[in-house]
């Protein structure tokens, strides 16, 4: 029934505009079109965001069709009877006191209203917000992306808010066509008015043979009432245009929402008040106007300012309620054990984690580690989160194993604005904690203005989620003890016991297994396929147990999986090693402590470290991630050589290509340390 309702409205209405209706009729749907513009009206004043009404462009379309089909069917009667329903009657005698000259200039004086003041500015703001919302949507995806990433959302919740981006781009643009609906219907107000007036006098004088004077008094009664009937519910909906397209995006309704911004302050009231009070001093003005306006206005400062005493107190308390330190053994002894994973924060920063202030920086640390579970394989530690008073005030740091290890700034009300587009919004320069981007924290209530400007805006727990995020990545191998090897295997061990059974303690230890797991994770490789990597381990456990050819007999069971998270379009992007130089580092391995280490001379070390360096940063200055690829034998020894002075650059094998349609030489390192750029 619902689908058919909408179709069948729309036919009903395309037959109004060709088959004659009765009076009484036509007054039942004048009044249903008031009460409909009413109810649109309402609506879109208790959203609290625009999108909940989306549905309002097409709502605006079919109410304004309604609208003129009345204006044809009123329009026939009143021509072919010179009547047309009680409700035009009675808005062309009663309303407007039946002169003919008020009636005229009420009905301009709307359609001014409505035509050159409303549609006109809502028109303006709908373009203007299409536009801007439009340039924002790459900022908004790469902020869900960013999310997404961090383990703050998950994938559903991810695809529901793409959604809502490019439903919000939609929403804007279809305003900024359906604007154009009210101001075409306002210019066909004044044509049909004018039709009416003109046709009127023309059938009551030369069909009816009316005197001029009773023509022009009937028709132009007649035609003002229709015209008074139809505006009415137009402006209606010419306001909720406005609301909605001005609409910013609140928990609130439209009407709680003036109210509180109306009243927060205590000294604007005050100076409205006393202001409406000292008008009374003009000679010749009426006191008792401006004295009751300038009552409520003193009444309500008061009242904002009781107000304002009991957020303080609030916050006061809050404050003071922070726990308290205790000298008790307990206690003592939780205070010197060594978390793995911490994260302190400074007094004003204790609302991240406090749910009666909208807190949810705790939760966001659960789905973290969720999310590292899933991308890593293992499971991070729970991360301690405590206050520390000694930690300057806007400061949190993150600690591995009681080492702060991170730092950064969260100022409380405000939120990180990243883009290159920063310097028309106030707030503190700073820079994005993992990427290093040029950042600014600006207050919150500018959210929405940055956004429209392009901007990536991300809240404070965000940041310091994400933050978090990359110091547990890049600190994986540390943070996996015996015990979480110990659980891991057992875990397997439920669905592929012999895997287990045959690799440890048979052929390896705990602790060795452990080492090839870290080294893995050192070097960026997921380890979450445990039953490969085991299996793999198995097979070369029976030849050796040194860990260079561990870790590459599990990269190697990986396949795929080593190269995924370089691949760009399918394309892998490679720097490699001149053969002669290849050859040379070949001939210089050494047996070492750690594994075989390369043993060149210190002139060409120097120069095939520079090399690559500069090589390295040449690429990744096109937006292009390289990896340096090599012979198997080389792919350990050489990650060691080149990790110290380029963390960011893997080093892959030739064997470890697999899953990449295209491999993309970027450059080649020759012999005699110069740089040969890749096609």
């Amino acid at each position: 029934m619902n689908q058919l309702g909408v179709p069948v409205g729309i036919v009903m209405i395309i037959v109004m505009l060709v088959v004659p209706l009765p009076a009484a009729v036509l007054d039942l749907l004048i009044a249903l079109n008031i009460t409909g513009a009413l109810l649109v009206l309402m609506t879109a004043m208790f959203v609290h965001k625009p999108l909940d009404f989306a549905a309002f462009p097409a709502v605006l379309l079919v109410m304004t069709l309604f609208r003129l089909a009345l204006n044809v069917s009123a329009t026939r009667l009143v021509l072919l009877n010179g009547f047309a329903g009680k409700v035009i009657d009675t808005f062309g005698h009663f309303v407007v006191g039946g002169s003919l000259i008020v009636g005229l200039i009420v009905f301009a004086i709307l359609l001014v209203i409505q035509f050159v003041v409303i549609t006109n500015g809502a028109g303006r703001v709908a373009e203007v917000g299409a536009r801007f919302t439009l340039d924002a949507m790459p900022g908004k995806q790469m902020a869900i992306d960013a999310d997404l990433n961090s383990g703050l959302i998950d994938e559903d919740e991810a695809r529901r808010r793409r959604a809502e981006v490019h439903a919000e781009a939609d929403f804007y643009g279809s305003m900024d066509g359906a604007s154009k609906f009210v101001k075409g219907d306002a210019i066909a107000a004044i044509i049909i008015t004018l039709v009416n007036l003109i046709g009127g006098f023309a059938i009551g004088v030369g069909q009816m043979g009316m005197p001029f004077s009773e023509a022009v008094t009937t028709y132009s009664l007649l035609s003002v009432g229709d015209g008074l009937v139809s505006q009415i519910p137009a402006l209606l909906l010419s306001v909720a245009t406005g609301l909605i397209v001005t609409r910013s995006v609140n928990n609130e309704d439209m009407g709680s929402d003036i109210l509180r911004q109306l009243m927060r302050n205590q000294m604007p009231l005050r100076v409205a008040g006393f202001g409406a009070l000292g008008l009374c001093l003009i000679p010749g003005l009426p006191k008792l106007p401006f004295i009751v306006a300038g009552g409520l206005m003193l009444v309500a400062s008061s009242r904002a300012g009781a107000a304002a005493k009991e957020e303080d107190v609030q916050a006061q308390q809050a404050q003071s309620a922070l726990p308290a330190a205790a000298d008790t053994p307990e206690l003592l002894a939780a205070e010197i054990q060594v978390d793995p994973l911490g994260l302190e924060l400074s007094a004003d920063l204790i609302d991240l984690v406090d749910p009666s202030n909208g807190g949810d920086l705790l939760d966001r640390v659960k789905a973290l580690r969720r999310k590292i579970a899933t991308d890593l394989g293992i499971v991070a530690p729970p991360v301690r989160t405590r206050d520390n008073l000694q930690l300057p005030s806007q400061t949190y740091a993150i600690m591995l194993f009681g080492i702060e290890v991170a730092r950064g700034e969260a100022p409380p009300g405000t939120v990180l604005a990243i883009g290159d587009y920063l310097g028309s919004l106030p707030g503190q320069p700073t820079q994005e904690p993992v990427f290093g981007l040029e950042a600014k924290w600006i207050p919150a209530e500018l959210r929405s203005q940055a956004e429209l400007s392009g901007a990536t805006v991300v809240d404070r727990a965000s940041v310091i989620t994400t933050h978090l995020a990359e110091v547990v990545t890049a600190h994986a191998a540390r943070l996996l003890g015996r015990e979480d090897v110990r659980m891991l295997t057992d875990v397997v061990k439920r669905t592929h016991p012999v895997v287990v059974e045959e690799l440890t303690p048979a052929q390896l230890s705990l602790g060795e297994i452990q080492r090839v797991l870290q080294e893995l994770l050192d070097e960026s490789v997921s380890i979450r396929d445990l039953v490969r990597i085991f299996e793999a381990l198995s097979l070369r456990a029976t030849r050796t147990k040194e860990l260079d050819p561990l870790v590459d007999a599990a990269r190697q069971a990986l396949g795929p999986a080593i190269a995924a998270p370089y691949l760009v379009d399918k394309t892998l992007h490679v720097l490699t090693i001149e053969p002669q130089l290849e050859q040379q580092i070949l001939e210089s391995l050494r047996p070492g402590e750690h594994g075989q280490a390369i043993a060149l001379d210190p002139s060409t070390s120097q120069g095939l470290m520079g090399s690559l360096a500069q090589l390295t940063q040449d690429v990744e200055n096109r937006n292009i991630r390289p990896v340096l690829v090599c012979a198997p034998q080389l792919r350990a020894p050489l990650r060691r050589l080149v990790h110290p002075i380029v963390p960011r650059l893997s080093v892959l094998s030739y064997q470890e290509l697999t899953g990449a349609d295209q491999i993309r030489s970027e450059g080649v390192v020759v012999a005699d340390a110069r740089l040969a750029v890749g096609a």
